[in-house]
């Protein structure tokens, strides 16, 4: 699979990207790069629906969606579905509506 689009994460208000940092801290009380695990807590498995801009590392402090986060998404997904289109059009279809 390959697509010409790129993902891009930065917070959606100020366009502060993410450096790779532990700038997260669940309610369990684990810090870690929420951007590494998709919003789920590595200890607890929570799935955060919504992330903090870090204003220590030079964010704003907006909280937002998590997946606000993430630019480029709808390209990619296009792409895909395009390709999913052309493959199954192209599929080996082994029976007729008749015989399953």
């Amino acid at each position: 699979m390959s697509t010409s689009s790129q993902l891009e994460i930065y917070c959606p208000s100020c366009h502060w990207e993410p450096d790779g940092g532990a700038h997260w801290q669940c309610t369990c009380g684990y810090v870690w790069n929420s951007f590494e695990t998709a919003a789920v807590c590595p200890k607890c498995q929570y799935r955060w629906k919504i992330s903090q801009c870090p204003t220590i590392p030079g964010g704003c402090g907006v909280v937002s969606p998590h997946v606000d986060w993430y630019h480029g998404l709808d390209e990619l997904i296009e792409e895909l579905v395009e390709e999913t289109e052309h493959a199954t059009a192209h599929a080996a279809v082994c029976c007729s509506p008749n015989e399953s």
